[in-house]
């Protein structure tokens, strides 16, 4: 890919990690970018699901709402994070056509204390991934991700054990190929 696939990344921007990536972090990883500015980049890592539930980690009514956290990546892992699509929670940052990150804490754990929130609304995680100051650009200079700017309002409905296939298959042609290759090429 080229430098100017690179400056196409925005809030809400989907990274497919090449097939070999070799990183346990990324391996066949989908990220979906909440923050890209001068400053770097914060993103979620969405198929990798933790051992911990929400209820394991903040006060919660476990029998209205609870679910699996998701592992956004290795930085801060003691920290949580969340993208939603509840345009009505205070300070939710847009980073896609119907699709929010943060917000208002309290105001969401009444939320989720109260039934308001339904499950295919909102994902949680636990650490996030992040990249310096033009780092993210060069690995994508260096075809480490595929960059995909029409997938964010999907990501909350599509099947997580297979949602890297899914959207390289989605995005045809050349990465429809990809999205078939052996996770260990040795027993092919």
């Amino acid at each position: 890919m080229t430098r100017k696939m690179a400056k196409e990344i925005q809030k809400g921007s989907i990274l497919i990690s090449e097939p070999f990536l070799g990183d346990p972090n990324f391996e066949r990883s989908v990220v979906v970018i909440c923050q890209h500015d001068k400053d770097g980049t914060v993103g979620l890592v969405l198929n990798r699901v933790s051992a911990l539930h929400l209820s394991d980690v903040i006060d919660i009514n476990a029998e209205v709402f609870d679910m699996a956290l998701a592992v956004g990546g290795p930085m801060q892992p003691n920290t949580l994070h969340y993208i939603h699509r509840l345009p009505n929670l205070p300070d939710a940052q847009p980073i896609a056509s119907g699709l929010y990150w943060g917000g208002d804490f309290e105001e969401l754990t009444r939320w989720l204390n109260e039934g308001i929130v339904l499950q295919d609304e909102i994902r949680f995680f636990v650490g996030y991934s992040g990249w310096s100051p033009g780092q993210l650009d060069e690995e994508i200079d260096k075809n480490v991700w595929f960059v995909n700017n029409n997938a964010a309002n999907k990501l909350l409905t599509l099947n997580i054990d297979t949602l890297w296939r899914d959207i390289l298959k989605e995005m045809g042609g050349k990465y429809k190929m990809y999205a078939n290759y052996p996770a260990d090429p040795s027993l092919n």
